[in-house]
């Protein structure tokens, strides 16, 4: 009987406890309600809604892929070692200790001015993230308030730009000399509380919307006049398809190709000893050895290869082959299916790149008439390749070509594109660019598809009206419509602006 008294008046005094953490007594102006599948998300309405991130909005409840992500691209491949080594300990710890010692390991030593990742990174991790239902009730806010456990320099770039979040607190990090600390600020509630009352207008009905656990651990819903809350249990949702994204992500950076859960990373790791000398290997058997010998052994190392093409492809003069951007090997691999050498240009390429490459390169200057002065050289002396895009895209969407191409001959011969990977992107706009061969190849199973389209007349069937601008949109959309690819009139200038500061330069040496 003693030993049930003592229970039930710690019972009591936990249950307490956890209404007034909810303002669910007497003196609160509503009540919190739990969502299932009784209650129709169509309810939630208010001036201002608050959202927890990870509990309301993520479908996963784990964050450790995400620092995970930023150990890997702010940090290197040590870091993200050392993250590894340590999740077994962080399945013991807290949620805030873990927390801490997440942000110890991903962010000591970094340079504030330097980090992107939660801007080019982060955002197409937690985009495929999002669940449907967690999303439909963002959407019900007119003022939508996002908080997360998180550092906020990681998800206010995710929340503002593609899911148009108007107010984002997170976790502050200590700042010292230019360089994260591995410290965060400690009073993050009472941060958060002052942000809200200041967002707040008078008279505004503010909801939250968060799990169980999440409603303990934040303070916000101390200004909501009703509160939503659902359990990990429930939380069985959907992923919200790409075609329902408010904005789609069109560029991201960073090499790692997949969500790097614990299981996933420690693949990648047991894998780099193999993947580096493989990808050395790969890259000889293609600079030394010809097409016909180097594609079998290439299939035998696991590299995948599709070809198609229309009959009749010979032809006595040179081909100004036109093509979409995926990687640094595009013209070579157009090369590889054309069965002999052919030229390429670029806006961009490191001298590293140039000396190693099998097919001779040119470096364009970006100065409209020595390009074409250039271009019809090459284009005098054999097949020439062009990628129109001037930079990669990594996504199903085509950049805006660049119409010079068609001032150099009178028939251009567009080619489809299509790369797919499951580890490492070949590709990068902040990173060594002379190292974007050699991610493409460490991949385990590498894939290449190209297809030849029919040829297009630069005059457009013979109609001179139409200026060069008008045939390159021509081209882009016939070859979108092959891609099965979104055209869209975004350039190599806005990728680089937004992915990495710059206009895309990369110094000669």
């Amino acid at each position: 009987m003693a030993a049930f008294k003592v229970f039930s008046k710690s019972f009591m005094s936990f249950y307490l406890l956890l209404l007034r953490r909810l303002k669910i007594t007497r003196r609160s102006s509503g009540h919190a309600k739990h969502i299932n599948r009784s209650i129709s998300l169509e309810k939630v309405s208010a001036d201002t809604l608050v959202v927890d991130v990870e509990g309301g909005l993520l479908r996963s409840p784990s964050i450790f892929p995400y620092f995970m992500l930023v150990a890997l691209e702010a940090g290197g491949f040590i870091r993200g070692l050392v993250l590894l080594l340590l999740y077994p300990l962080l399945c013991f710890l807290s949620q805030e200790v873990g927390l801490k010692v997440m942000v110890m390991v991903c962010f000591c030593g970094l340079r504030k001015k330097g980090f992107r990742v939660g801007r080019a990174v982060l955002p197409k991790f937690f985009m495929e993230d999002v669940g449907v239902e967690g999303f439909e009730v963002l959407k019900k806010g007119r003022k939508r308030v996002c908080v997360s456990s998180m550092p906020t320099l990681m998800v206010e770039g995710f929340l503002k730009e593609f899911l148009e979040v108007e107010v984002v607190v997170g976790r502050e990090l200590k700042v010292f000399a230019g360089f994260f600390t591995g410290f965060m600020e400690e009073d993050h509630n009472g941060f958060l509380n002052s942000t809200l009352q200041g967002e707040l207008e008078l008279g505004d009905e503010v909801v939250g919307f968060a799990t169980f656990s999440k409603a303990l651990h934040h303070g916000f819903f101390y200004h909501c006049k009703e509160v939503y809350l659902v359990s990990q249990a429930e939380k069985n949702w959907h992923s919200l398809p790409r075609e329902s994204y408010p904005k789609p992500v069109v560029f991201h950076d960073g090499r790692i190709a997949f969500r790097p859960t614990p299981a996933a990373t420690l693949a990648m790791f047991l894998w780099l000893p193999i993947g580096i000398p493989l990808a050395v290997f790969r890259a000889l058997i293609y600079i030394l050895l010809p097409y016909n010998i180097a594609l079998p052994i290439g299939a035998f190392t696991g590299m995948k290869s599709r070809l198609a093409a229309p009959a009749n492809r010979q032809c006595s003069k040179s081909q100004l082959y036109v093509c979409n951007h995926r990687t640094l090997l595009d013209p070579v691999y157009i090369s590889a299916a054309l069965n002999k050498e052919v030229s390429a240009v670029t806006y961009s390429l490191s001298r590293v790149s140039e000396m190693l490459s099998p097919i001779k390169t040119a470096r364009l200057t970006r100065n409209k008439e020595e390009d074409r002065r250039r271009m019809e050289k090459l284009l005098s002396q054999g097949d020439l390749v062009v990628c129109p895009e001037g930079t990669t895209c990594r996504e199903p969407f085509l950049l805006r070509f660049s119409p010079l191409f068609t001032e150099l001959t009178e028939e251009v011969i567009p080619v489809a594109l299509v790369t797919n990977v499951s580890m490492f992107h070949g590709t990068t706009a902040s990173g060594f660019k002379c190292f974007d061969p050699l991610f493409f190849l460490m991949n385990p199973r590498p894939e290449y598809q190209v297809e030849f389209l029919e040829k297009v007349p630069t005059d457009w069937s013979g109609n001179k009206n139409y200026n060069s601008i008008q045939v390159a949109n021509h081209v882009q959309r016939e070859m979108g419509k092959a891609l099965g690819f979104t055209c869209t009139a975004l350039t190599r200038r806005d990728k680089y602006l937004i992915l990495a500061d710059n206009e895309g330069t990369v110094s000669k040496s």
